[in-house]
């Protein structure tokens, strides 16, 4: 857990200082290209696909009421004229123990409960959507639409039944992993420095198996992001409802298995799915040979073995890796982010649009969405918070996309995709 706060700080820390640089970038833009990229966003429903919320949501300087030092809060909304995001119920992996679960169960709920607080303490501003519909008539009202998301089923251990209870709670996407395996299925970063094996499940494990089918009933939307690509195929095999990959990226561009290889992104859209781009800097744009350098001097410090990809933290191999205590992993991990998060290596709105360039010529514009993952270390130089959307749809604009294209990058193609979920479900009978 300290470690997962040491890098969320240090990563967002990173992103305020580049502050001034992005508003060079913005300034890159006419004034009459801002207005046209704000009268559309205006125009149409749109949302985030997928960003973080700290554990104090709501209290202090964390308030999304006043413009503070989030990424995300509804004074920058508005100012971005950003009517929905996707707010990640996130708890890190932690023990797969009974105390484990319990710790991640109690971890998730304060997150939520610090949601449901905010929403009850601003009626006027946002609302929880359940629904495509829901989210319409939400953002159609002026306020901000937020839908619940869990990332790291962890949190629901081996209890099935807890799919049930947090959907009745009003989750709408359930993502299976993060950074670390657990009962449910393989990450594609698996946890090797602190003892995770690579392929334990070999993709979903038999849990993970009747989550699947469990969330298909639901009409909970699959979040693919952060499983292995054998995972994916598996999950994409057993679901009869499409998919999303709420935060992930082309392999193409940064050849990391955190990002999705060309046949994965053409599985997915051909589901029906959608892969929302990440703007997480490090998956964004591939580090120089300088960063690399000053990454594998560090690895060869922690006895860790070299790797030609900066942006993993974790070896992609387990040959030759011990695992290491929990104290000096923090350690490394702090050492690791200073580079990874340095301002002289990030990306610019430039690189992000590249990506969806990318996965857009690779798999079509009906499946590709646009995500940020603030406040987990997500931001990129012209798109540092909320408050600068426009930027993108400016960028969009300028590179010639219709505004039915750049409708359906910016939450067109996911209500689709949530509105087939939800009517592929089974409810139970007497509900």
């Amino acid at each position: 857990m300290a470690r997962f706060v040491l890098r969320s700080k240090l990563l967002l820390l990173l992103a305020g200082a580049a502050l001034p640089l992005a508003g060079a970038h913005a300034q890159s833009f006419t004034p009459e290209q801002l207005q046209a990229a704000t009268a559309l966003q205006e125009r149409i429903p749109n949302l985030d696909n997928h960003l973080d919320i700290p554990f104090d949501f709501g209290t202090g300087a964390h308030d999304p009421g006043q413009d503070g030092p989030d990424q995300f809060d509804f004074v920058k909304a508005k100012r971005g004229r950003l009517k929905g995001a996707v707010l990640a119920i996130f708890v890190p992996q932690n023990a797969r123990t009974p105390a484990g679960y319990a710790e991640a169960a109690a971890k998730g709920q304060q997150k939520l409960d610090a949601i449901q607080a905010v929403v009850r303490r601003y009626p006027q501003q946002t609302e929880i959507a359940r629904s495509p519909e829901e989210l319409q008539a939400i953002e159609g009202s002026g306020r901000v639409a937020i839908i619940l998301s869990i990332l790291n089923g962890n949190l629901i251990g081996k209890d099935l039944s807890q799919l049930d209870a947090w959907h009745a709670k009003g989750v709408s996407i359930f993502g299976f992993t993060h950074a670390g395996n657990n009962d449910l299925a393989d990450s594609a970063r698996p946890n090797l420095l602190r003892g995770d094996k690579l392929n334990e499940h070999g993709g979903l494990s038999p849990l993970g198996r009747q989550a699947v089918a469990r969330l298909n009933d639901l009409g909970v939307v699959i979040d693919v992001s952060q499983i292995t690509a054998q995972g994916v195929r598996q999950v994409l095999e057993l679901s009869r409802a499409p998919v999303i990959a709420s935060h992930s990226n082309a392999r193409a561009v940064i050849d990391h298995p955190r990002n999705l290889d060309d046949a994965t992104l053409q599985a997915i859209a051909a589901k029906g799915g959608v892969v929302a781009i990440n703007a997480y800097s490090s998956w964004v744009k591939a580090f120089p040979p300088e960063a690399l350098a000053k990454l594998n001097e560090i690895r060869r410090r922690y006895g860790i073995p070299e790797d030609k990809t900066p942006a993993g933290i974790q070896p992609l191999s387990d040959k030759g890796v011990k695992v290491l205590p929990p104290a000096v992993f923090a350690k490394y991990s702090e050492e690791f982010h200073e580079i990874t998060g340095s301002p002289d290596y990030r990306a610019s709105l430039k690189d992000y649009v590249d990506q969806i360039d990318y996965v857009v010529k690779k798999i079509g514009i009906n499946h590709v969405g646009i995500s940020s993952d603030f406040n987990h270390g997500g931001g990129v130089i012209g798109w540092n918070d909320v408050g600068e959307s426009v930027n993108i749809t400016a960028e969009l604009q300028r590179r010639g996309y219709s505004e039915g294209d750049i409708a359906k990058l910016w939450g067109g193609n996911f209500l689709r995709v949530w509105g087939q979920v939800q009517a592929l479900a089974k409810p139970k009978a007497g509900q």
